[in-house]
């Protein structure tokens, strides 16, 4: 069973990773993840933070001359902004006042979290609440793409709307040119577009939400299962994407769209195997996004989320004290003005993670070899039963 364990506050020291579950023998370095850690860290309309973290996973246990062992696998990745808030994050206690965050900010998680936990500040609960977080869980991503890769999957993403901003996505997606753009959007105009919405959004103080699509190509059949709930792999892809920060939405494959249409119009025909191309059971659409009864088809994983605009504004909005509960200005901390370019990296992330997990749960193996090898066996099966048993 692959597991994970994430540690650390936005303003503390640094960012802690356990990942458990992982077959040995897998290449494995502090370079390759460090490719979607960048990634997450770029986008148009990130704030001042980002030129400040450099993000870099450090590998402190579970790897040896650059495979893994099959033991946990233990990462650390550094706050470099911690050196500026070491009073107010101190682990010991310090001699004198530190000032409370008492002004609550509608949208994030202080008035529920202060009440939960019984603080008298938010301090500890924005903390730990902040999207700094997702860094550590990128990481996390970039050990399960790694892994994946041994099965030929690839994971891709893209912006489709900022604000009211929809991109012209193109039948055939670019993925170069996605990556070089600032806004992460297939479509050059529509890119231009979304850049001037975020520019607007910054200018009146204000936030901007948006749409991601994440694509999972070269995904095997038989993942996942139909037999209980929480065993469904488009549910554990729906979990996954709702765990990220700002995520209100989830669709998977055509989502809402294809409730305006007839059975006849939605469901993904099966093709004769005289049309397939590189393997069996190919589809002549596939509005369900890569998932039937549960399970991976073999299509691609297609899913998007919707972000609601950050809740941390410049220009704050009206709310209250949580000491005394009079009208207040909300408080304001340093943020981003649109994190929508840089979600599409957790949205892979996310992916990645409940496909690990699910193909370890069918394939199996304490080294990648076994595992590859029963991955192999299975993929023999998956034919037409009368070519298989000729």
């Amino acid at each position: 069973m692959l597991r994970f364990l994430t540690a650390g506050e936005s303003h503390g020291k640094g960012l802690a990773v356990i990942v458990e579950g992982m077959p040995a023998g897998l290449p494995l370095s502090e370079d390759y993840i460090a490719v979607d850690l960048r990634r997450r860290q770029g986008g148009y309309g990130r704030g001042r933070r980002q030129k400040i973290e450099q993000d870099r996973a450090e590998i402190i246990s579970g790897v040896r001359h650059g495979l893994t062992l099959g033991s946990p696998i233990a990462l650390s990745i550094q706050n470099r902004d911690w050196v500026n808030w070491t009073e107010q994050m101190s682990i010991d206690p310090i001699e004198g006042a530190v000032e409370k965050v008492t002004r609550l900010r509608p949208g994030h998680a202080d008035l529920a979290g202060t009440v939960k936990y019984d603080f008298d500040d938010v301090r500890p609960i924005l903390e730990r609440a902040s999207a700094r977080e997702t860094a550590a869980r990128v990481a996390v991503g970039g050990i399960c793409k790694r892994f994946l890769e041994e099965f030929g999957m690839s994971f891709y993403s893209h912006t489709v709307q900022i604000g009211a901003v929809e991109a012209d996505v193109p039948d055939e997606i670019d993925w170069a040119a996605v990556e070089e753009s600032p806004v992460r959007c297939a479509a050059a105009t529509s890119a231009d577009r979304m850049v001037a919405a975020i520019d607007d959004a910054r200018n009146g103080g204000d936030t901007l939400g948006g749409v991601v699509e994440g694509r999972v190509h070269g995904v095997p059949m038989g993942l996942g299962s139909h037999v209980h709930w929480d065993r469904k792999i488009d549910g554990l892809l729906a979990q996954a994407l709702m765990s990220i920060h700002s995520v209100k939405g989830v669709e998977i494959g055509g989502g809402f769209a294809l409730t305006r249409q007839t059975g006849s119009h939605v469901h993904d025909v099966i093709l004769p195997r005289e049309r397939w191309t590189d393997r069996p059971w190919a589809r002549a659409t596939n509005n369900a996004g890569g998932t039937e009864g549960g399970i991976t088809d073999g299509q691609d994983i297609v899913v998007r989320v919707a972000l609601k605009p950050i809740a941390t504004l410049p220009r704050s909005l009206p709310s209250a004290d949580l000491r005394t509960g009079e009208e207040i200005a909300a408080h304001y901390e340093r943020s981003d003005v649109c994190v929508v370019p840089a979600a599409g990296v957790i949205v892979e992330t996310m992916c990645a993670i409940v496909l690990a997990g699910a193909a370890l749960e069918k394939f199996g193996g304490d080294s990648l070899k076994e595992t590859l090898r029963n991955w192999r066996a299975f993929e023999a099966t998956i034919g037409p039963r009368d070519l298989r048993e000729s």
